[in-house]
């Protein structure tokens, strides 16, 4: 690799929150579960195919990953939840600086698909794919407000890295607070950023997923969009048994469901048969590459070529490049929770124009996103953003 050891250490705690020997380990056990779950291989043979030198070294670090015995494990694998049966593999992920996790979590509840996502009590779960199959993850704030606690049910290892690497961006862990931006010092602001150290811009699991929630949303309450999402799910969703008891049914719709869904079927969710053409246009171009929903392309250039798709305004354009995209100087102007907020602050009870507003936050460049979470958090009701 071109690297020394302990750098190759320290890059594996940074990022994956676990040592490189704890991954090979993990990655070997991972391995002999799926024997134990998939073949009637004797024990021995199970060891010896997953890499083990020998029974007892299998046996212990089994269960020192999933805290069962192979036997034990081998007697789940009749059970309908033996995807979490094992407790799943533990990680601590670090992060700087301070962290509104409670903060995020509020955004998150009134917003989570159904079936997909659930924020319960000081935790977040959700569904997710790994190599074409089910798992799940649970992420809660350790008690050294240094780390996330990162609880990983996964059908394979392999994607380890990528599935840590998405929770940072979920919850904005590479990002700065607004503390440590030119906010901080901002008339209008300042008194929020003060209030709620460690805001961060939550970022998306799955891009797609989180945009096709962004349009379900158009012109609709909060409420109303997490509605229509958990019908979508439920009628263009995969379900995954065994996650029941965490409040997980489905995984979210791929971009070739909803792409190659009728505009009855769409419209047999709730939708009006324009938002339901906006939507599959959406997964059409999303697949044919003609958007990229990712933060390498230009910010302008994203919200031109999302502006350019049938259904989608500004409002649309916006969310998109600030959850989706991760765009840090995004902004929705004419967001009601945001011009309501912005009335508020000035004193006025009538929301504030988009314009004004537009206007006002230009001095909040290039931090805008930031900007907008703190006066969505302001608000008495979360829900109100978007």
């Amino acid at each position: 690799l071109g690297v020394t050891a302990r750098h190759l250490r320290r890059l594996f705690h940074e990022r994956v929150g676990a040592t490189p020997s704890f991954v090979a380990r993990s990655r070997r056990a991972h391995f002999a579960r799926r024997l134990l779950d998939e073949t009637d291989l004797r024990m021995v043979d199970v060891a010896l195919t997953a890499g083990f030198s020998t029974v007892r070294q299998m046996n212990r670090e089994i269960q020192v990953v999933f805290r069962f015995t192979p036997t034990e494990l081998r007697a789940k694998r009749l059970r309908a939840d033996r995807l979490v049966a094992d407790g799943g593999i533990r990680l601590r992920v670090p992060y700087a600086g301070a962290l509104a996790f409670d903060d995020l979590l509020r955004y998150f509840r009134p917003r989570a698909i159904p079936g997909v996502e659930v924020v319960d009590g000081a935790t977040y779960r959700r569904t997710i794919t790994v190599c074409g199959e089910a798992g799940a993850i649970e992420v809660s704030q350790a008690a050294d407000g240094q780390h996330l606690l990162v609880v990983a049910h996964l059908p394979t290892i392999g994607a380890l890295i990528d599935d840590v690497a998405r929770c940072r961006r979920l919850f904005g862990l590479d990002c700065p607070a607004a503390e440590e931006t030119p906010l901080a010092s901002d008339p209008w602001l300042r008194a929020l950023i003060g209030a709620r150290p460690g805001v961060r811009v939550p970022g998306a699991w799955d891009p797609f997923e989180t945009s096709v929630r962004i349009l379900l949303g158009q012109q609709v309450s909060v409420a109303g969009a997490t509605t229509l999402a958990g019908r979508l799910v439920e009628a263009f969703g995969t379900p995954v048994a065994g996650l029941g008891q965490m409040g997980l049914t489905h995984s979210f719709p791929a971009a070739t469901e909803i792409a190659e869904a009728s505009i009855e079927r769409l419209r047999g969710i709730g939708l009006p048969e324009a938002r339901a053409h906006a939507l599959r246009e959406f997964a059409t171009a999303y697949l044919d590459e003609r958007i990229r929903l990712d933060s390498a392309a230009p910010y302008e250039v994203m919200v031109e070529s999302l502006l350019a798709l049938p259904g989608i305004g500004p409002w649309s354009a916006q969310m998109i490049a600030l959850r989706a995209c991760g765009q840090p100087d995004a902004f929705a102007a004419g967001d009601l929770g945001l011009r309501r907020r912005a009335a508020t602050l000035s004193g006025n009870a009538e929301p504030m124009a988009a314009e004004a507003l537009e206007a006002l936050a230009e001095q909040w460049r290039p931090h805008r996103a930031l900007a907008a979470m703190h006066l969505w958090l302001a608000s008495p009701d979360v829900s109100r953003g978007s």
